[in-house]
């Protein structure tokens, strides 16, 4: 079956080499590389981002005190809140 893609051009590059180099076409390449792409199964959990909390989740949070306004007011320097 033919089909068109649109490869990164140092990409296509790498792989005309490497079709070269190895006698072989480049269809058979990319044929090659889509067949171990797919052969590896999928990931059954998916990502989660590491936990990088800051501070002992026992302490008092300081900024709960505040309001969103006196915290927005805080954070672009505007009047401080007393």
């Amino acid at each position: 079956m033919k089909t068109t893609l649109d490869i990164q051009d140092e990409l296509l590059v790498r792989a005309k080499r490497h079709a070269r180099n190895t006698g072989r076409s480049l269809r058979s390449v990319v044929e090659e590389g889509l067949r171990q792409v797919l052969s590896v199964p999928p990931r059954d959990v998916p990502y989660r981002l590491p936990d990088r909390s800051v501070g002992d989740l026992a302490d008092v949070d300081p900024l709960e005190a505040y309001s969103w306004q006196e915290l927005r007011d805080i954070i672009y320097g505007e009047d401080e809140p007393n």
